[in-house]
């Protein structure tokens, strides 16, 4: 089947002209609130703390708080993105179109994820204005946090899709995500953790999310790189996998 470009085009731009216009909101509001963590963590409380792994605290927090940011921003672009047309009765004009379900998921997806990574890069220059900031290795850091963004706007695009109001949206963020996320090793390091919440955090996925970004930052890392990529990749098929049975079905629009 041919790829029709102009309907993905049609969608990706409307939602990135949504970007635009809610520009306060969608940009400023994060680069505020991550400059706070590093005014309040890397400045006051980072001179209390030695360097973890000869990193100074400010700098070992980046890779955390901008984590943090990808994960929530890529859910809430996707999900409110798709929840949208479902809420004023539009998603019937796209359904009818002549498009694909590869297509309407490329265009919401890939819009979110481009929001996503907008602000990630933001957040990155952001960062250096209040810490020393190295990256070793630059591809490696480029494509988590692609992939990442992807993964999760796609996840987030599955929460829109299952939701039937606002509350359930903003659930998953705000209840799963973010605490996740702080007790994922963001502004720490898992060395310490006494052993049994060690332990605990094992089956926190987020965390190795986080350490495969620091250790793209700095080399250091409390797992193997590769179990970081081999999480994301399968948690990015799943979600595939899901979100085109759910559509393709209509699940929670037709009905």
């Amino acid at each position: 089947m041919k790829f029709n470009y102009l309907a993905f085009k049609a969608i990706y731009f409307h939602e990135m002209d949504r970007f635009r216009r809610t520009l306060l909101q969608s940009l400023l509001s994060p680069v505020l609130s991550t400059s706070l963590y590093f005014i309040v963590f890397g400045s006051v409380i980072g001179g209390y703390v030695e360097n973890i792994d000869g990193i100074s605290y400010g700098s070992y927090i980046v890779p955390g708080l901008l984590m943090l940011t990808l994960l929530t921003q890529s859910i809430s672009n996707t999900s409110f993105g798709i929840f949208f047309p479902k809420f004023n009765g539009t998603i019937y004009e796209i359904l009818a179109a002549p498009i694909s379900t590869f297509e309407i998921i490329l265009a919401f997806v890939g819009s979110g994820a481009s929001k996503t990574l907008i602000v990630g890069v933001v957040i990155f220059i952001t960062a250096t204005f209040f810490v020393e900031v190295e990256v070793k290795y630059p591809l490696l850091m480029i494509f988590l946090l692609i992939l990442v963004s992807f993964t999760f706007a796609l996840f987030g695009f599955l929460i829109g899709l299952m939701s039937s109001n606002f509350e359930q949206m903003s659930i998953i963020p705000t209840l799963v995500i973010t605490p996740m996320v702080f007790l994922g090793g963001s502004l720490y390091s898992l060395d310490m953790l006494p052993p049994f919440w060690q332990t605990i955090t094992y089956f926190n996925p987020v965390v190795y999310l986080i350490n495969g970004l620091r250790f793209a930052f700095y080399g250091v890392s409390d797992f193997n790189i590769w179990i970081s990529i081999s999480s994301m990749i399968l948690f990015l098929v799943v979600c595939i996998t899901m979100v085109s049975v759910l559509l393709k079905k209509g699940y929670n629009i037709k009905s």
